[in-house]
């Protein structure tokens, strides 16, 4: 990763780089009513990431937004996305997280064609769950995500739990230039053998956040999005007891994060309530602190002189209803546990050579040359409807989410222990020699990806195929 030189202060001490910006606008809305389709394009465009005295950096967007329209519909509507592609290159959309028909995924090769430049794909899915979602390319991931192509994806609840706001931060993290420019180097085998593209730039919602404005006595609802291509965040929100009620878009029993920090791998989200307990005038710091040498000030919440809007936190409940996913029936499961290898110090695949592959699934390598699509044999075949128990066993020295189309799972264990809330994910972080146990029922037939998240990892070898028989 080259030094953080272009925005070191932003990073190492949290200096603005938005000096005076007094509000946080949220990610563009496309508020969607039933039958309503939404139009979607990828193309070029720029956008001001760094902020003021720094040039706009050229970038690949939906409707020409970083990040892209945040798309807002409600659980039981059908979404409609008649999407066109204005890039120079094949790309699709992938929708993160949301339980969709398999012609619908998002995954050239496996569940549709790749749309070709200047070509159109219509979208369409039924709402099945509530939760924050999030959407992006599947097509050279590691380029078109990391020049912007990310949005995301809320799907209200029918009764949503009480708030004074519901605010989204999406978190991007870029590569940048001193001209503020994207810099070149994807694919770099330092990366793509280590953590992974970091950045030196982080953005919520498109921008360098100096603050985020508050209130005394206000309580927020805030969705966390980890669009990263490979940085892990770690958030603790000093001054503050956040509780998280959602984890990758599904609810779970209110609790503090673990350490007090809210930890997020690329492509896991978390929803948070947070009551703001601080008085009028008074500024906390937001301190993304995972990687202990590069720590710094995200963002800071900056109270408002205003009167508190109360003078004890509301009292209401903030538990989520369950979504109507089907438990794993673990009596009758069958069983396929899935070994990371490879990377730096790891047991590199056979046949890697200077570009790839780097890492394996159970020793097999998998590559996906930009747009040939994915086409290989599956890593597991499982019958439909049939309850599916893996064990990621992580004998690498780095950091995975691993992530799964399709299905939800519920967490079991982790190295061993059985895991405190049983949460549902879509994408779990594994560290280095960790190992958790998954479990979840194979609702829908079809070739589904099972791959790392972080984006360099999945391009030289960490994915596979899962396959579900009729």
């Amino acid at each position: 990763m080259p030094p953080l030189s272009f925005n070191r202060r932003t990073l190492l001490t949290g200096s603005a780089l938005l000096a005076g910006a007094a509000l946080l606008p949220r990610a563009a809305r496309a508020a969607v009513g039933e039958g309503t389709a939404v139009h979607l394009s990828a193309g070029p465009a720029r956008a001001s990431l760094a902020g003021t005295g720094f040039p706009d950096t050229a970038v690949w967007a939906y409707d020409g937004r970083i990040p892209g329209p945040e798309l807002r519909f409600r659980q039981g509507d059908t979404a409609r996305i008649a999407f066109a592609n204005a890039l120079p290159e094949p790309t699709t959309i992938h929708w993160h997280g949301l339980r969709v028909p398999n012609a619908m995924d998002g995954v050239p090769g496996l569940s549709q064609a790749v749309v070709p430049a200047g070509g159109r794909f219509d979208y369409e899915f039924p709402l099945k769950d509530a939760g924050t979602f999030w959407y992006h390319p599947h097509v050279n991931s590691g380029v078109q995500v990391a020049h912007g192509l990310t949005g995301a994806f809320i799907v209200e609840e029918r009764e949503p739990i009480r708030v004074d706001r519901d605010l989204l931060w999406l978190l991007g993290d870029w590569r940048l230039t001193k001209e503020a420019e994207l810099a070149g180097g994807f694919g770099h085998p330092m990366d793509a053998t280590h953590a992974g593209r970091i950045g030196n730039t982080v953005t919520i919602n498109g921008a360098v956040r100096d603050s985020v404005p508050v209130r005394a006595g206000e309580r927020v609802r805030l969705r966390l999005i980890n669009a990263a291509n490979a940085r892990v965040f770690a958030l603790d929100f000093r001054g503050h007891a956040p509780r998280v009620i959602a984890l990758d878009g599904q609810p779970v029993t209110p609790h503090a994060p673990p350490d007090g920090k809210v930890v997020l791998g690329p492509g896991q989200r978390a929803d948070l309530v947070i009551d703001m307990t601080g008085r009028p005038g008074e500024g906390f710091d937001v301190v993304d602190g995972f990687y202990p040498r590069m720590a710094y000030r995200l963002t800071r919440l900056t109270y408002s002189t205003e009167a508190p809007l109360r003078d004890s936190p509301l009292d209401a409940p903030i538990a989520l209803p369950a979504n109507p996913l089907p438990e794993p029936d673990l009596v009758g499961a069958v069983r396929q546990d899935v070994v990371l290898d490879g990377g730096m110090h790891g047991a590199m695949p056979k046949n890697a050579g200077p570009r790839g592959p780097f890492w394996a699934l159970n020793g097999v390598a998998a590559m996906n040359h930009q747009s040939m699509g994915h086409h290989w044999e599956p890593l597991i075949t499982v019958k439909r409807g049939q309850t599916q128990v893996t064990a990621f066993v992580n004998e690498t020295g780095w950091w995975h989410p691993m992530h799964l189309h399709g299905f939800p799972f519920r967490v079991l264990s982790r190295n061993g222990r059985p895991a405190k809330h049983r949460e549902w994910r879509d994408t779990i972080l594994l560290g280095p020699r960790e190992t958790a146990e998954i479990a979840f029922v194979a609702e829908e037939a079809g070739d589904w990806m099972l791959h790392c998240h972080v984006l360099e990892h999945q391009e030289t070898g960490m994915m596979a195929v899962l396959r579900v028989t009729a």
